[in-house]
C-alpha cells in the first residue's frame, strides 16, 4: 500500500508563532514522499546532503521526512536516510531541542511528541534525544538560541548543559570547521543578549577550544575604580549586552567588543591589576582569532581599529587636534567613513558595559563624530593649492583637516 503524503510545518515557525513573536521563514517537513514524487509534483531539489526542495509557488523549503546515523566524528559524520517509512515522529527525534520538535498540520493541529509546548512554558532549552550529543554544532545552536531567547527568561536545561561538557571532553567541538564556527558565533552576536551565548559556551568548556583568547580573560582582575565589576570576563559579557541596546542585531559591533580587552589576558602577573599597553598586546590574540576563524576583512579591521584606539577615544578631550586626525587616518576614517561612527559605538559600549555604570553619558562619541564629519569636509579641490605640489600638497590638505577638527571641537559643531 503506497504512502500517504502529508506535510507539516516545523521548527522555528511553529516555536515562535507560540511563543508570539514575528513570523520568519516557514520550513516544513514532507512524509510518506520521494525524490521522485516531489520533482513530479513541480518541486524543485535544493538540497545537497540530504533531499531539501523549493515549493513551486511559494518557494519555502519542504525537507523529506529523515533519520541520520553517525558515522564519523565531527558534524559531518551522518548517514542520511530519507524515505517513505521515515515516520514525523522519527523525523522530529533527530531535532535538536524539544522547543524545535513541534510540528503543526496544515490545519493548525500541533503534533508535539516530546513536549516541546512544556518546555516553551517553562522556558527551558532541553535536547531530545541522546543523538544531540553527536553534533557538535548543536551546542554552538543552543547558545545562539540562548542569546536570542535568555531575555524572555530561558536558561539550558542541566541535563543538556551536562551533555554539551561531555561532548566538549569528547573533542567533538575539535572537529568543528571555522566557518561554521563564525557562523554561528556572528549570528549570536547579532542577538539580543549575546553574553548568554558567552556564557553557556564557557559554562561547558567550549569557549576555551574554539575562542580561547576570549576565555583567557574571565578570571583577569581589573581596577576597581575604574571597573567595579573587576573581572574582565564579566566586563567583556557586559559590553557585549550594551553593544546589543546601542547597535540591536550588529554582529559587527559586537565583535569588536568581544575582542577589544584580549591584551588582558596577556598583562604580567606583577602589573595586576594594572593592565599597562594592552591595546597594544591585544593585536596579536586578535589577529590568531581572526585568523583561525578566517574572519571578514569588514568585521577584523573594525577590531583591530576597537583593540588599539579605545582608550585614545576615552580620552578624547585630552588628544591633540592633529592626533585626533592620526587617529582618524589610522582606521582608514577617509576611504571607511563609516568606521568611525562603528569605533565610536563600540567604545561607548565599553565605557558603560561596567557594574553601576550603564546609563552614564558618553559625549565623546558625539564629539569624535563631529571632528571626523568636519575633516571629511576638507577636500583638496577647494583648497588654494596653487604654487605647490607633491607632499606639499598633503601637507596642505591634512593640515586644513587639523584646523576644521580645531574649530569643530571649540564650537562644538
Amino acid at each position: 500500500m503506497a504512502a500517504v503524503m502529508r506535510t507539516y510545518l516545523v521548527g522555528g515557525a511553529v516555536r515562535d508563532a507560540l511563543l508570539g513573536l514575528p513570523a520568519g521563514d516557514r520550513d516544513w517537513v514532507v512524509v510518506g514522499a520521494t525524490v521522485e514524487t516531489m520533482l513530479a509534483a513541480g518541486y524543485q531539489r535544493v538540497g545537497r546532503d540530504f533531499p531539501v526542495f523549493l515549493h513551486p509557488r511559494t518557494h519555502e523549503e519542504h525537507a523529506l521526512a529523515r533519520t541520520e546515523r553517525k558515522s564519523a566524528p565531527g558534524y559531518r559524520g551522518f548517514v542520511v536516510h530519507a524515505a517513505p517509512d521515515v515516520s514525523l515522529e522519527d523525523d522530529l527525534q533527530r531535532r535538536d531541542f524539544t522547543i524545535n520538535a513541534i510540528a503543526q498540520t496544515p490545519g493548525g493541529e500541533l503534533v508535539d511528541p516530546f513536549n516541546g509546548q512544556i518546555d516553551l512554558h517553562a522556558r527551558v532549552l532541553r535536547h531530545v534525544s541522546p543523538a544531540f550529543a553527536e553534533d557538535p554544532v548543536r551546542i554552538l545552536r543552543g547558545a545562539r538560541l540562548l542569546a536570542r531567547f535568555a531575555p524572555l527568561g530561558f536558561r539550558i536545561a542541566d541535563e543538556t548543559l551536562a551533555l554539551m561538557q561531555a561532548m566538549v571532553a569528547a573533542g567533538e567541538v575539535d572537529h568543528l570547521v571555522a566557518e561554521r564556527v563564525w557562523q554561528e558565533l556572528q549570528r549570536g552576536l547579532a542577538q539580543a543578549q549575546p553574553s548568554a551565548m558567552l556564557n553557556l559556551l564557557r559554562d561547558c568548556g567550549a569557549l576555551a577550544r574554539l575562542l580561547p583568547e576570549v576565555d583567557a580573560l574571565f578570571g583577569v582582575i581589573q581596577r576597581a575604580e575604574y571597573h567595579p565589576e573587576i573581572d574582565t570576563g564579566v566586563h567583556t559579557a557586559m559590553v557585549l549586552d550594551m553593544c546589543a541596546r546601542l547597535a540591536p542585531g550588529d554582529a559587527l559591533i559586537a565583535f569588536a567588543a568581544l575582542t577589544h580587552d584580549l591584551g588582558k589576558a596577556l598583562t604580567p602577573v606583577d602589573e595586576l591589576p594594572r593592565h599597562i599597553a594592552h591595546e597594544q598586546r591585544g593585536i596579536a590574540p586578535l589577529e590568531a582569532l581572526c585568523e583561525r576563524l578566517k574572519v571578514p576583512a569588514e568585521f577584523r579591521a573594525l577590531a583591530q581599529a576597537a583593540c588599539r584606539e579605545h582608550l585614545n577615544v576615552h580620552r578624547f578631550e585630552e588628544l591633540r587636534d592633529d592626533t585626533v586626525l592620526s587617529l582618524i587616518e589610522r582606521c582608514d576614517g577617509f576611504r571607511q567613513p563609516q568606521r568611525i561612527a562603528q569605533l565610536g559605538l563600540v567604545c561607548e559600549a565599553d565605557k558603560r558595559g561596567r557594574l553601576g555604570l550603564s546609563e552614564i553619558a558618553y559625549p565623546q562619541r558625539e564629539r569624535l563624530n563631529s571632528a571626523h564629519q568636519a575633516a571629511l569636509a576638507i577636500n583638496g579641490r577647494d583648497l588654494d593649492l596653487s604654487g605647490i605640489g607633491g607632499a606639499a600638497v598633503g601637507a596642505r590638505v591634512r593640515s586644513a583637516r587639523v584646523d576644521a577638527i580645531r574649530r569643530a571641537r571649540r564650537t562644538g559643531v
